[in-house]
């Protein structure tokens, strides 16, 4: 990897990262995960070892005040050291949180951060600059998910904290990696992996329980594409 990347964390700061992530995860999928881990059968073995890079403040951003076109398909493609791959947002039941999804990911926002949290068999979890897991754009967005919300293999949805009204989000986002993660509606959905669900499930492999991965995965570039 190219030398933005810092050293690995030391041992004192990753255990301190865990912990961050691990009372964040209310504001990640609500701690739901009662049945046991699923396998998927992928392997890590074509992941980077790379350097966790350095956190930086995310600083204060301003919430898109449109949405996204009702006739344009956007897509956003995530550049990682395990790969790439691809989500197709749905703006019709999250309009909010999807334009502010494409607005972080065109500044930038999404550029060298990691996966703080990497459960297998049932999320991964990134989109944080400070790589804690307790960061956030300075803003948040609401859209409440239907009361029958599905949170199924490849289905994106945002974090929030456990305090937070339903559909409440910021910056932090997962993807399902178990055939269904057995959550309550209160989590807005904002698309689907469509391409590069293999790549989902190299970082999922990673998991070693409910905290950091095994090893840094980091998201290189997310590119935004309208058609």
């Amino acid at each position: 990897m190219n030398g933005r990347h810092r050293r690995v964390a030391s041992q004192p700061v990753r255990a301190l990262i865990a912990l961050l992530a691990s009372l964040v995860f209310v504001m990640g999928c609500g701690g739901d995960n009662e049945s046991a881990p699923e396998t998927t059968g992928a392997t890590s073995s074509e992941c980077e070892q790379v350097e966790t890079p350095e956190a930086r403040d995310p600083g204060t951003n301003q919430a898109p005040s449109e949405p996204l076109g009702r006739d344009t398909t956007y897509t956003l493609t995530f550049e990682t050291s395990c790969g790439s791959f691809t989500i197709t947002l749905d703006p019709e039941p999250a309009p909010n949180t999807t334009a502010s999804l494409v607005a972080l990911a065109e500044s930038g926002y999404f550029d060298d951060t990691i996966f703080h949290r990497v459960v297998p068999g049932f999320v991964i979890q990134g989109g944080d600059p400070t790589q804690t897991g307790a960061g956030g754009p300075g803003y948040s967005t609401v859209d409440v998910p239907p009361s029958d919300a599905a949170y199924t293999k490849g289905v994106v949805a945002m974090a929030k904290a456990g305090n937070e009204p339903a559909g409440t989000s910021g910056s932090q986002f997962f993807v399902v990696t178990g055939v269904d993660a057995g959550l309550t509606a209160d989590y807005a959905i904002v698309g689907e992996v469509t391409e590069g669900l293999d790549t989902v499930e190299r970082i999922d492999a990673l998991g070693v329980g409910d905290g950091p991965p095994s090893q840094a995965v980091v998201v290189e570039s997310v590119t935004v594409t309208e058609s």
